[in-house]
């Protein structure tokens, strides 16, 4: 087998942007876009500064969340370890680039010139108008290996098989190879040097590795081995690192719009469920069903109208043994029929089992959210009982709402009421148990500041208030309708602010991490870099 993988060693590499000057002339990428780019890390205070260029880009894991998480199987991973984009199959959802940790996916909707408005005549010539709207990333010149092996070329040995920005190093700083090859320069490297990979932790096994020291070195613990201990990175003291783009920043394609599929189409589908299940004791189910439709329909349009090429948007139906998105288009298609033939002939069987579809498509829009691994605050396990529970929380709020616009029997209506203060008080506790999760295991910094600042108006505005407003409802007994209606129509409403805050305010990405800084001279290997972490 073959495995390609790419080594920067840190002790090396000069900062000099050569490879990313390289890529973006090899590849004729648009000015906003660097598949490859350097970080430039300076760490400690005087006299004791260190300062540390770090190439980083798409690093080809070998288990790769953002083929996981694409509905279309435009990415792809091929024997060799490199994962690949089919521009003719992303639909621009960019599930990608959220899933991914390290930052390296990138998504233009119009065409960038370095020269406006009288563009360089090779940037017209060279536009690939297939990479418009879609996800793009660094291909490790896939082209180039092959047509390489082809003739009979070594890449990582011979330049014409080689990536360009290997190439164009002027540091020999950067290194290609095949990892399964234990005679390849890359795997002769490995063992003589000690190493890292980022974000180990994650169980991504990346292709990319990191050069720090000499393997018969000790460092400050007197350690020799190549290996990284695979242990999570501590935090170092904001004051010590000074850097741009390196602090996790706010991701930046799923915005409001995302946030309507979520917010009324786990209302809409836990509606439809409580519709059901109302209907069994008497209650219609024409308004409220129809309702419960239009809103998960809603969110789908928001979708529709979020991704970059909607025309394609049937291909999200594509890869369902892998996406949540693709299992939610899936479900979705199903529900709207039964939903609609309930409603239509007023069946309650059909009804029931379009019920089971839209908890289903629920519970799909959830772990959607938690398959963002990229995204510290939302891959935590503890967020799909949250999500479910503003689902409920939503649903049963909106039917008490309608309650007021058809007739409903009190006994009904009482039961809603119940079920909806049950709701508010487990997605209290799934809050809570959330916000401690993420605060024990770390997350970016702002991250937690965003959240922290929600909790007094969620708590009260999401589920005190609510109660009270349900209470009062029980016993001022002529009031019940209005007074159910408002705390359901507030708690509603501040778990769609809830989850307007979590996907375009609380959203900060992975951000990058240095597990050993490197030697610098007749140093030793310094201490580990992850700014704009906390951790309690």
């Amino acid at each position: 087998m073959t495995r390609w993988v790419m080594l920067a060693d840190l002790e090396r590499c000069v900062g000099c942007q050569t490879c990313t000057a390289s890529c973006r002339h090899t590849n004729a990428t648009s000015p906003p876009v660097q598949w490859r780019k350097v970080l430039d890390i300076e760490a400690g205070t005087f006299p004791n500064v260190s300062r540390t260029f770090v190439p980083v880009g798409c690093q080809h894991c070998a288990d790769p969340p953002c083929m996981h998480v694409c509905p279309t199987t435009a990415t792809g991973q091929r024997a060799d370890g490199i994962v690949t984009i089919d521009y003719d199959l992303c639909i621009g959802c960019m599930y990608c680039d959220v899933a991914c940790p390290y930052q390296a996916r990138f998504k233009i909707d119009e065409a960038h010139r370095a020269y406006e408005p009288k563009p360089l005549l090779s940037e017209i010539t060279r536009e690939d108008p297939a990479r418009l709207s879609v996800a793009q990333k660094c291909t490790y010149c896939s082209d180039r290996i092959d047509d390489g092996i082809a003739h009979g070329l070594t890449p990582g040995i011979d330049p014409p098989a080689t990536p360009a920005c290997v190439n164009s190093c002027i540091a020999d700083a950067l290194h290609f190879g095949d990892l399964d090859d234990p005679n390849s320069n890359v795997s002769q490297m490995l063992r003589q040097q000690k190493h890292f990979q980022m974000h180990v932790e994650l169980e991504t096994a990346p292709g990319f590795y990191y050069l720090y020291d000499k393997a018969d070195a000790a460092g400050p613990a007197g350690l020799s081995s190549t290996e990284d201990s695979g242990e999570p990175v501590r935090s170092s003291p904001p004051e010590r690192v000074r850097s741009r783009g390196v602090e996790p920043w706010h991701q930046e394609h799923w915005n409001w719009k995302a946030v309507g599929n979520f917010a009324f189409g786990g209302a809409g589908s836990a509606l439809f469920a409580l519709t059901t299940l109302a209907n069994f004791y008497g209650a219609p189910l024409t308004l409220s069903g129809l309702a419960a439709i239009g809103m998960v329909g809603l969110g789908l349009m928001m979708v529709l109208w979020k991704i970059g090429r909607p025309l394609r948007a049937a291909y999200v139906l594509l890869q369902p043994w892998r996406s949540w998105m693709s299992r939610e288009a899936w479900i979705a298609g199903p529900f709207f029929l039964l939903a609609f033939a309930a409603v239509w002939f007023d069946s309650g069987s059909l009804a029931l089992a379009a019920s089971a579809f839209a908890l289903a498509f629920l519970y799909c829009q959830a772990m959607i959210i938690k398959e963002a691994r990229g995204i510290p605050a939302w891959r935590e396990p503890r967020i799909v009982p949250l999500l479910v529970g503003t689902g409920l929380v939503g649903g049963a709020g909106v039917f008490l709402v309608l309650g007021l616009f058809q007739p409903m029997n009190p006994s009904i209506a009482n039961a809603a009421a119940l079920a909806l203060g049950v709701f508010i008080v487990a997605r209290y506790i799934a809050w809570e148990f959330y916000l401690r999760a993420l605060h024990d295991t770390g997350a970016p910094t702002r991250s937690l500041q965003v959240l922290d600042r929600t909790r007094a108006w969620f708590a009260w505005l999401g589920h005190i208030v609510p109660i009270i407003f349900l209470a009062a409802g029980f016993l001022v007994v002529t009031s019940s309708g209005p007074l159910f209606a408002a705390g359901g129509l507030l708690a509603f409403l501040a778990g769609v602010a809830f989850e307007l805050v979590l996907i375009t305010r609380a959203g900060f990405n992975q951000g990058f991490a240095l597990k050993h800084t490197p030697v610098r001279g007749q140093g030793v290997p310094g201490p580990a870099v992850k700014p704009g972490w906390s951790l309690h």
